[in-house]
């Protein structure tokens, strides 16, 4: 008598095999199909339902050949279908699966072929091999209508939407990424907390050259209208990140402050435009207007 894998066992295993070629073959994006379509929720519930009825169908017939055996035979039965629970139909289902005869039975399928005393056997094609093969055209016919007549989505399509949701992504990202900031995206700060901390890098590494004030030292007076190198929040960033004029102007900070760090500063330095420092340093360079012309240069 067969022992037979635990329902337990089968009904899920079957479930989860159906459920994965359905998400395969069914194209819902992100979301699993049975989350997206309410006839993948319909069609799986089925599926799920006919399953169940399977192994009803299966345990009646069993009490009816239950009814049929006399009382040894039946306590054979019980006793290998509790061993199945232990997992001895791995045994039976191995042996099944390869599909070859039994030794003694081997010469009912001799052929009449002989080379040296070697005898050819005519085995079928190992079931496995054949339940493998009925899979693969199974397979096929799927991947076929997705592909060729639903027209899904191949890995180019697939490629290109990926990408532009990176694209998406990363410019998402970018807005609050401060450290990401440069020439080209960085704006004016006008937060009290990035100017406290453009404060505190400025009060650290540009005092000895410009002032706590701003009012000017060896380097320019910061507290005027008057620009070297430009003075919307852009070219100051660029100054500080990339330094001054060569030979003569400031170093570049950006190997020693982040990007983050930079926009801050840059924005303190223009939070000084305005202000009134105790000695103030003769202007330099060229007066800069909103629209970042050069006016009236002051020698």
């Amino acid at each position: 008598m067969r022992k037979l894998i635990p329902s337990w066992i089968r009904i899920p295993v079957a479930f989860l095999i159906i459920f994965a070629a359905t998400e395969y073959f069914v194209d819902s994006g992100e979301k699993p199909a049975f989350m997206e379509y309410t006839a993948v929720q319909l069609f799986l519930i089925l599926v799920l339902l006919i399953l169940i009825a399977i192994e009803g169908v299966i345990g009646a017939l069993e009490n009816v050949m239950l009814h049929k055996l006399d009382e040894e035979a039946k306590a054979r039965f019980l006793a290998e279908k509790e061993l199945g629970y232990k997992f001895t139909w791995v045994k039976e289902t191995y042996i099944k699966l390869l599909g070859q005869k039994p030794i003694e039975q081997e010469a009912e399928i001799v052929l009449d072929h002989n080379y040296d005393g070697i005898k050819e056997l005519d085995n079928n094609l190992p079931p496995w091999w054949v339940y493998a093969f009925y899979i693969s055209i199974i397979f096929a016919i799927g991947y076929m209508l997705k592909y060729e007549v639903f027209n899904g989505d191949n890995q180019i399509d697939e490629l290109e939407t990926e990408l532009a949701e990176a694209r998406i992504a990363i410019e998402e990202y970018k807005k609050t990424a401060k450290d990401l900031v440069d020439f080209n995206t960085v704006t004016l700060l006008t937060e009290a907390s990035d100017l406290k901390a453009g404060k505190t890098i400025f009060e650290s590494n540009c005092v000895a050259c410009h002032m706590a004030d701003g009012g000017g030292g060896i380097g320019p007076n910061l507290t005027d209208k008057n620009w070297i190198l430009g003075g919307d929040i852009k070219h100051v960033f660029k100054t500080v990140s990339e330094g001054g004029r060569s030979g003569k102007g400031m170093i570049a900070w950006k190997a020693q402050l982040k990007p983050a760090q930079i926009a801050q500063v840059s924005s303190y330095v223009l939070s000084l435009q305005g202000t009134t420092p105790a000695n103030p340093k003769e202007p330099q360079g060229d007066i800069w207007t909103p629209e970042g012309d050069a006016a009236t240069e002051v020698n």
